[in-house]
Order: structure tokens, then C-alpha cells, then sequence
């Protein structure tokens, strides 16, 4: 098993893994609400706001415990 990165080098600049599993996160957050918001199941939602930032801490969380290590 490798160690867990404690850098991550993007075109010789050093950023910490867990800024890049926050910006995916964020990024799969928008897409699961564009989804919601097509198939017109977010109108459901008592605190849109709310389910959002849970939405990106879940997958922040989840891609920094199986795709990136941090």
C-alpha cells in the first residue's frame, strides 16, 4: 500500500489533498442538485441550503477517505 500523499503537485504548485477532495466534492454537490433539480425532486426539500452543504460534506468525506487519502 502506498503512503498517503502529503502534497498533491499541480504544475509545480503544492496544494493539500484535502482542498482537492473539497473542490470535487463541491463540483459532484452541483451536479447531484442539477440532476434533482431536472427530475424536479429538490422542490421536496424543506431547506434547499441546508441539503446542499450536506450533499458536499458527504461526498467531500467520501472522496477524501477512498480516492484521495488525506
Amino acid at each position: 500500500m502506498l503512503p498517503n500523499p502529503a502534497e498533491v503537485e499541480i504544475l509545480g504548485t503544492y496544494f493539500p489533498p484535502i482542498l482537492l477532495c473539497a473542490i470535487l466534492g463541491i463540483v459532484a454537490m452541483v451536479l447531484t442538485t442539477r440532476w434533482l433539480n431536472r427530475r424536479r425532486l429538490f422542490r421536496y426539500v424543506l431547506f434547499p441550503n441546508l441539503v446542499m452543504l450536506v450533499l458536499a460534506i458527504i461526498y467531500t468525506l467520501i472522496l477524501s477517505t477512498f480516492v484521495i487519502p488525506a
